[in-house]
C-alpha cells in the first residue's frame, strides 16, 4: 500500500511540474504582471504579507554566504535560456527572410500541383498565354512585368570549411529588374544578356569562395564571369542571377522555364489572375502570391529548428530544476533553526512558502536575464547558412527579438518556480521541533 501511494505522490508531483512548466510559459506577460502585483500587494498590506517579505529579506542576506551555491542555479539557467533563445532566434531569422523575399503585390506561378521551383516546369506557350492574362501590371511600353525563370543547384566551395555546397542559381528574364525593385547592383555591373555572366548576392559571396568580381566560375562545364555583386535584403541574396536564356542553354533547358514571376495591378488582382487561368484548359498551372510561396518554404524548417530547440532547452530545463532542488533544499537546511524560530514566535507556513520560493525565483529571473543577454550580444544578427526548400544554401541572420527574450524569461521563472516549490513546502511543513533538533 505505501508503495501504491508513493507513486501516486510522485505522479502528482511529476504532473504539477509540467503542469507548472506548461502554465508559465503559456501565460502572456500581462496576467503574470497582474499576478505580480497581487503578490506585491499581498505582502504590503495583510500581516502574512508582511512576514513573508520579512523572511523573504533575511533569506536573501544570505545569499552572499551560499554564493557559490547559488550561482548553481544562475548559471544553469543562464544556459537553459540561452541555448533556447539562440535555437529559437535561427528559425526566427530563417523565417523572417523567407517571408521578407515574397509580398502580396507579386506572384509565382508554377506547374499545377508543384510546390516548389525546383520541381516546376513550365512551357514557353505557357508563359506566352501567362502574358495575356488580366491583373498582371504593364510598364510604360505596355509590356507585362512577368519574369518566366530557370533554377539549378550548382556546386561550390565554402569559405568556412573549404568542401562543395549547393548554391542556387537563378536565370532571371529581363523585367526582373522591374519586378524586383529591391535588387540593387552594389559593385560591379548587371550581367549582359545573352552573354555568360553572373551577378552574386552579398550573402552567397559571403558564404562560397571564387565570387569576386571578376572572377571565373564553371557551371556545368562551362565559364561563367562574375560581373557583379547585389544586395536585396531577402533570400535572393543567397542566390547567383544570369539571363534566363543563357543558364537555359547551358543546362540544355531550352524547352520551357520552372516559374514565372509576376507584378500584380493590385494584391486584389490575384482572384481575377486565378480565375483566368482555371477557364484556359492549355494553362494547367498554379499561381499564388510571393508572399505565401516564401512563407511555405520557410515553415516546415523553420518549425523543426523550434521543435528541436524546446527539446534540448526541455532537457537542459529538467538538470537546471534538479540544480535549484538541491540548492534550496541545502539552503533549507542550513536555515532550519532559524525558519523553525519564526515558526515558533508565530510565522505560518504561507509566509516561509512564499519566501523560499521567492528567493528561488529572483535567482532564475538574473539567470533568464543573463542568457538573455548572452544570446543577444553573441547571436542577434549573427549571420549562418542553411539548405533550403531548393536543396541549395540560404543565407541569412539570426534574430533575436524582443518575443523571444520575453519567452526565455518565463522559461526561467518555470524553473525558478518548479526548483522552489518542494523545498519550500519541506521547510513550511518540517516540525519545529525536528527543525531544532537538526540545526
Amino acid at each position: 500500500m505505501s508503495r501504491i501511494k508513493g507513486f501516486f505522490r510522485g505522479l502528482g508531483i511529476a504532473a504539477l511540474i509540467v503542469l507548472s512548466l506548461v502554465l508559465w510559459v503559456v501565460l502572456p506577460w500581462p496576467v503574470l504582471i497582474a499576478i505580480a502585483v497581487l503578490l506585491a500587494l499581498w505582502m504590503a498590506v495583510t500581516r502574512s504579507g508582511r512576514q513573508a517579505a520579512s523572511v523573504t529579506r533575511v533569506g536573501l542576506s544570505t545569499v552572499g554566504q551560499r554564493l557559490g551555491a547559488s550561482s548553481v542555479i544562475v548559471v544553469g539557467i543562464a544556459g537553459v535560456v540561452g541555448v533556447l533563445v539562440a535555437l529559437l532566434a535561427m528559425g526566427e531569422g530563417l523565417q523572417a527572410t523567407l517571408r521578407s523575399t515574397g509580398d502580396t503585390d507579386t506572384a509565382i506561378v508554377l506547374r499545377g500541383g508543384a510546390t516548389a521551383e525546383l520541381s516546376s516546369g513550365l512551357t514557353r506557350e505557357d508563359v506566352t498565354l501567362l502574358t495575356q492574362l488580366p491583373g498582371i501590371l504593364r510598364d510604360a511600353e505596355g509590356k507585362p512585368i512577368l519574369s518566366p525563370e530557370i533554377v539549378v543547384v550548382a556546386n561550390l566551395p565554402k569559405k568556412s570549411t573549404g568542401t562543395d555546397a549547393n548554391v542556387e542559381v537563378r536565370g532571371i528574364g529581363p523585367q526582373a529588374w522591374a519586378l524586383r525593385p529591391n535588387v540593387k547592383v552594389v559593385e560591379g555591373r548587371a550581367f549582359t544578356p545573352g552573354l555568360r555572366e553572373m551577378i552574386v548576392g552579398k550573402g552567397a559571396r559571403a558564404q562560397f569562395t571564387g565570387l569576386e568580381p571578376g572572377a571565373t566560375i564553371s557551371l556545368n562545364n562551362q565559364d561563367w564571369t562574375i560581373v557583379g555583386v547585389f544586395a536585396s535584403g531577402d533570400a535572393h541574396e543567397s542566390e547567383l542571377l544570369g539571363d534566363v536564356d543563357t543558364v537555359a542553354a547551358a543546362y540544355r533547358r531550352t524547352g520551357g522555364y520552372q516559374s514565372a514571376t509576376l507584378r500584380l495591378t493590385s494584391p486584389e488582382a490575384l482572384d481575377g489572375l486565378k480565375a483566368a487561368i482555371a477557364t484556359d484548359p492549355r494553362l494547367k498551372v498554379d499561381a499564388k502570391t510571393t508572399l505565401d510561396y516564401y512563407t511555405a518554404q520557410s515553415e516546415n524548417l523553420s518549425k523543426v529548428i523550434r521543435i528541436f530547440g524546446i527539446t534540448i532547452a526541455v532537457i537542459m530545463a529538467i538538470g537546471a530544476i534538479f540544480g535549484a532542488l538541491n540548492t534550496m533544499y541545502a539552503a533549507v537546511a542550513t536555515r532550519a533553526r532559524e525558519i523553525a524560530t519564526l515558526r515558533a514566535i508565530g510565522f505560518r507556513s504561507p509566509p516561509v512558502i512564499v519566501s523560499v520560493m521567492l528567493e528561488t525565483m529572483l535567482l532564475a529571473l538574473l539567470g533568464g536575464a543573463l542568457g538573455g543577454a548572452i544570446a543577444w550580444l553573441i547571436f542577434d544578427n549573427y549571420t549562418v547558412s542553411t539548405l533550403g526548400s531548393n536543396f541549395s544554401q540560404v543565407v541569412f541572420q539570426f534574430r533575436v527579438s524582443p518575443e523571444l527574450l520575453s519567452t526565455g524569461l518565463k522559461w526561467a521563472l518555470a524553473i525558478g518556480f518548479i526548483g522552489g516549490l518542494l523545498p519550500a513546502l519541506r521547510a513550511a511543513s518540517l516540525p519545529v521541533t525536528v527543525a531544532l533538533r537538526e540545526s
